[in-house]
Formats: structure tokens, sequence, C-alpha cells
């Protein structure tokens, strides 16, 4: 049931309210899951850095091994560590993890600046201070710029979104208690 009955003024208010709400919503999961990917990925590419190191220094040790001894299994053994070497550099070369991730960064950014907006016009339709005509307006062109954020950032994985599921909802990483923003703000601003 409606709060408000379709011919009370506020009806409108309560509609447009509720839509632009989910949207918030889901641009908050948006704007985390990229937060996410990025992470993933940065981590994944520091990892595959330091494999690359490890795999040279064996490498190189093998094959001064292999310089100083008679043993064909110190060969046989950098062979395949070169091998390997070559295959992860070859996978970082064609899959830049460093320029998605970036990408997913710029998505997250340009999402926490729609979030923003959409919290001021949240603000809005709850104290009324602007026609449903206008606010409509805005909540399309809101929309329509999260279409043209959404269509040049880089597909999210089921993982960061879990991740960003565990830090929105269980470790609470977008919420602040009252006390939280009274340290942030000057005292003549406490609340």
């Amino acid at each position: 049931m409606e709060p408000y009955s379709q011919n009370d003024p506020k009806y409108g208010y309560s509609i447009v309210g509720a839509q632009i709400r989910e949207c918030f919503g889901r641009v908050v999961y948006s704007h985390k899951t990229h937060e996410k990917c990025a992470e993933i990925l940065l981590s994944r590419l520091a990892s595959i850095k330091l494999l690359q190191i490890i795999l040279s220094a064996l490498t190189t040790a093998s094959f001064i091994g292999t310089i100083f001894g008679e043993s064909h299994i110190t060969t046989i053994v950098g062979l395949l560590i070169s091998v390997t070497l070559l295959v992860l550099t070859a996978y970082t070369k064609n899959y830049d993890l460093g320029e998605i991730a970036q990408k997913h960064k710029q998505a997250a950014n340009e999402l926490w600046l729609i979030r923003e907006k959409l919290t001021s016009l949240i603000g809005d339709v709850k104290r009324e201070s602007e026609s449903i005509e206008s606010i409509t307006q805005i909540r399309d062109e809101l929309i329509s710029e999260l279409g043209s954020v959404y269509s040049g950032a880089p597909s999210t994985t089921s993982k960061a979104y879990k991740k960003a599921q565990k830090a929105l909802q269980k470790d609470q990483e977008m919420t602040f208690s009252k006390d939280e923003i009274n340290a942030f703000l000057p005292q003549e601003l406490h609340n």
C-alpha cells in the first residue's frame, strides 16, 4: 500500500522518491564493485610482477649453474622456468591489468559523483523543494549520465560484487555514525 493516495499531491513525490532511492542503491553497489575490481586487479598485477622477478632470478641462477656444472637437469629446469616466465610476460602484455584497473577506478570516481548528486536529489524530494517536473528532469539527466558511465566502464566480476556486498553490508564502508560525522566537522556544525 502506498503511503499516499493517488489524489494526494505528495503521491508524486513518493513515487519519484522511491525510483531515485532504488537508483541510488544500484549506484552505491556499482561504485563499490568497481572499486573492488580495481583492488583485485592491482593485487593480481603486484603478484604477477613479483612472480616475474622470482622466475627471472631462478632462470638466471639455473643458467649460471649450467655454466659452472654439467647437469642437464639444471638446464631443463632453467628452460622450464624461462618458458613459464615467457608465458607470464606474454599474458601481461596482452592483458594490461593496470590499465583495466585504472578504468575501474575512473568508473568508480564518475559513479561517486552521480551518487552524491542522487543523495542531494533525495534530499530535494524529501523537502519537496523542487517541483516533480524539475526532479524528474534531474533524475532523467542523471540516468543518462549513468548510461554514459556504464557504457565506457569495463565489466565487473562476481568476486568483486561479493567483496562490495561484504564491504557495504558487513563492514559498513559507506556509513558513518552521527559521532563520526561530528568528529569531522567544526563544533558549530555538530548535530
